[in-house]
């Protein structure tokens, strides 16, 4: 049986019950994440669900499975939510890359490296997401931004020459564009696959803003965190839009204030979320590295670029167009 296989039976239980009126009272999701449930992910989809569990009055309820007890990578997630055999899931954009280019955006490097400036990029962009969603059969319920992207290694990363050779892991095409250009040995993984690797050796760095329990695998390992301030990437709560129609209004109603009220959580949380980190990395013995060599930030950006020119061939005038709004938004 496939991972995406093992979701149908709850899912056509979730059908049955949206279009009953008679047990419309009683909808079960399963609610899939490849990140831990500590992550700031993990938290706004618990905060999520126990929302719409209020504002429905008991009607719906959220089932989460994180990291692997989905079995799911997120790609695959928007897979199965397009399908219907996921209702709903909290996906990193990135990994959407292959099917529409512009998930990319929040993660071209140091392009949106703070919390406003990512917020401006997803004001920029975010009708283009709910496009692009569309075309897959899904429904944008709420953005969640991670925390800026740095490298997990055994020692500091603090120049072009540390980086030669080095195995590491980042998470999508971007970074794998960017980290060949310095002369790294790159492979895009998404994060449950990556710890097993770096636990065997096969991996000797990580790119990753290492939050919640997710900075707990990597510092078993990796005990050293060098701040690039690479990227801040986006998640993405998705949510089949076949199921949505089905819901009454009530039940619309009860998603959409959820999901209002989540979006409005993560964006606040993130402001302190990378003190809290480094200060949960330090107290784990993880020596976290922010003063990085300018001259280091200059070749990360020159590389950064080769990334961008990649991404903009694929999208043509819309990338351009989309960048100079969010230049003129952010001046």
């Amino acid at each position: 049986m496939s991972p995406l296989t093992r979701f149908a039976p709850g899912l056509a239980l979730c059908l049955v019950l949206a279009g009953s009126p008679a047990a419309a009272q009683t909808i079960t999701w399963e609610m899939p994440n490849e990140y831990p449930q500590s992550s700031i992910h993990g938290e706004g989809d618990i905060f999520f669900g126990n929302l719409i569990a209020k504002r429905s009055h008991g009607r719906i309820t959220v089932v989460h499975r994180f990291e692997r007890t989905s079995g799911l990578t997120s790609k695959q997630m928007f897979e199965a939510v397009a399908s219907g055999k996921v209702p709903l899931a909290d996906i990193y954009g990135g990994a959407l890359g292959d099917a529409e280019p512009i998930f990319l955006l929040p993660s071209l490097p140091f392009v949106a490296v703070s919390t406003d400036q990512a917020r401006a990029l997803l004001e920029t962009a975010q009708s283009d997401y709910e496009q692009a969603l569309a075309r897959h059969n899904q429904k944008l319920l709420y953005t969640s931004p991670w925390p800026p992207t740095g490298i997990w290694a055994k020692q500091p990363i603090v120049g072009v020459q540390a980086l030669k050779g080095l195995r590491i892991r980042t998470y999508d095409a971007n970074g794998t564009i960017t980290f060949k250009a310095l002369g790294a040995d790159p492979i895009a993984l998404p994060f449950t696959q990556a710890v097993p690797k770096v636990a065997s050796g096969e991996i000797q760095a990580v790119l990753s803003s290492g939050d919640g329990g997710a900075g707990a695998e990597l510092w078993t390992y990796l005990d050293h965190f060098t701040a690039i301030n690479y990227a801040m990437p986006l998640s993405l709560v998705t949510m089949n839009l076949d199921v949505w129609n089905k819901l009454d209004g009530r039940g619309k109603r009860a998603v959409r204030d959820a999901a209002s009220a989540a979006e409005t959580r993560q964006w606040t949380a993130i402001r302190k979320r990378v003190e809290e980190n480094y200060l949960r990395m330090q107290a784990n013995h993880v020596q976290v590295t922010t003063d990085v060599p300018p001259a280091f930030t200059r070749e990360l950006k020159e590389a950064g670029r080769e990334a961008i020119e990649a991404w903009l061939t694929r999208v043509g005038t819309e990338g351009r167009v989309l960048l100079a709004e969010y230049d003129r938004r952010t001046r």
